[in-house]
């Protein structure tokens, strides 16, 4: 995290800034409270980074946000080891597996940066740990806490949606109560999904907002085409070119010969059960508007690569399993060859533009960065407090961050009717001194019916250009 921090890169992904300013409005905005969180993206990420991201400092810097994924990073480690050592009997092949998962450049980026992954990391390990030791001890208090640990995953990410029933069907046929034990895995589990649509209800009278609302994915991909839309084997090829690419060249041969060991010790539950998140996602690709791009499949960029991150448990777990194939008395030494292998390609070449993660985030947001800067330049030595802007929250959210300007100080489409009003009938509502836009949005064709004066354009290859307005004459009345 601090590697990261320092180099100004814990907001290079759009989302992470958008995570970060979300958690933000809830208690910085012109109406702070609960509604703020959204409907498309779960909450749990913007839960965490709540009660760090009112220090003005923290959320200006990024660091609110990499705080507690970095926490979930040491969670899901944690669980990771102690599921590797019960499931191998293994300390050795245990600290193979948590030292591949915490030693890939790929997962330390996205586990420093304010993405939702982190906080499904650690749900899914706690899944995989509770699990084991419900399997192994036949404990009710243990499927109690696998389902707790679904029922935050659900939160986390859409991958957890999907892993419920095959949980759900594996409980019930290892248990010896199967009944009691299944149906104590699913109420605990099913409570996420069940808050999540009452929650999509209350803000907006549709419990499937997130899934069909204007801000969900079907509506921003549109009809637009991709590789793996509608075609299984393109989908699989493209989610398993980012998962090579994410693991990395020598893990990826490792884990085979790991998958085969665990197929020799009957271990089938662990792997399927680590497999579910890479099936989702494959699914993603075909059925739900979720491309995946990767620099070395047509069109030969980066969107999403990062998804290839499902599979890394399952590759190192598959690893321990070829740790502890090895004679015990040799298995520290198996498990030191393992590691080191593993880690030698990114060791012999140390450039961050090998790590897809980390290239996706800085390529994708080089010309947003960009025209955040100048922007939020423009605005820190001008704007004075109280005098109110107008604009869309999101993109643009982060030049406000960054410029010092309290979120509260903005006007836009999250604070309700009002804002509705003001961009409808600019010139009856719109009192706002400044405006800030993005050519052709709401806010721009609102303030130029309202009279306002353009003061700057901000114009970077490659993104929309952007549009700084005052109000002729100064501040408006407030009506």
């Amino acid at each position: 995290m601090v590697f990261f921090y320092w180099r100004g890169w814990l907001l290079y992904y759009g989302d992470a800034e958008a995570h970060l300013n979300i958690a933000r409005r809830i208690i910085d905005s012109q109406t702070p409270g609960y509604d703020q969180v959204g409907t498309v993206w779960l909450p749990l990420p913007h839960w965490l980074v709540l009660p760090f991201v009112r220090v003005d400092s923290w959320w200006r810097s990024g660091i609110a946000g990499a705080i507690p994924s970095a926490a979930c990073l040491v969670t899901a480690g944690t669980f990771l080891f102690a599921a590797a050592r019960r499931l191998w009997n293994s300390t050795a092949a245990a600290v193979a597996a948590a030292a591949l998962f915490a030693l890939n450049p790929n997962l330390l980026y996205i586990h420093a940066v304010p993405m939702s992954e982190p906080a499904f990391f650690a749900a899914f390990m706690a899944l995989f740990y509770f699990t084991t030791r419900f399997r192994q001890t036949q404990r009710y208090r243990f499927a109690a806490a696998a389902g707790l640990a679904a029922c935050a995953g659900t939160l986390a990410r859409y991958h957890m949606w999907f892993l419920i029933p095959f949980v759900a069907l594996y409980i019930a046929i290892t248990a010896k109560n199967r009944v009691a034990a299944a149906v104590l895995f699913i109420v605990l589990a099913a409570l996420g999904p069940l808050f999540w649509l009452a929650h999509n209800w209350w803000l907006t009278g549709d419990p499937l907002d997130f899934y069909r609302g204007p801000y969900a994915t079907f509506a921003i991909q549109g009809n637009a085409d991709y590789p793996g839309k509608g075609e299984w084997v393109r989908a699989a090829i493209q989610f398993r070119t980012a998962a090579v690419l994410c693991a990395g060249p020598a893990l990826r041969w490792i884990a085979a010969a790991g998958i085969l060991a665990a197929l020799w010790k009957r271990a089938f539950w662990p792997l399927a059960f680590l497999v579910l998140p890479g099936i989702f996602s494959i699914w993603s690709v075909h059925s739900s508007a979720t491309p995946i791009f990767v620099p070395t499949l047509w069109p030969n960029s980066y969107y999403n690569s990062r998804y290839g991150l499902a599979l890394l448990p399952l590759a190192v777990v598959a690893a321990a399993a070829l740790v502890s194939a090895a004679p015990r008395r040799i298995q520290a030494l198996a498990a030191g060859a393992v590691v080191v292998a593993a880690s030698v390609p990114w060791l012999l070449d140390t450039r961050p533009g090998n790590w897809v993660v980390f290239e996706e985030a800085r390529v994708n947001s080089e010309a947003r960065r960009a025209w955040t800067r100048q922007a939020a330049e423009y605005l820190a030595s001008r704007y004075v407090p109280g005098s109110g802007i107008i604009t869309s929250f999101g993109d643009l959210t982060g030049i406000f961050r960054e410029s010092g300007i309290p979120l509260r100080e903005t006007f836009t489409g999250d604070n309700g009717l009002a804002w509705d009003a003001a961009v409808t009938r600019p010139e009856l509502f719109l009192w706002q001194e400044w405006a800030v836009a993005m050519r052709g949005d709401p806010v721009d064709r609102a303030v130029q019916r309202a009279g306002y004066t353009l003061e700057n354009s901000i114009m970077i290859k490659g993104a929309p250009q952007i549009a700084i307005y005052r109000r002729t004459g100064g501040k408006g009345v407030t009506s």
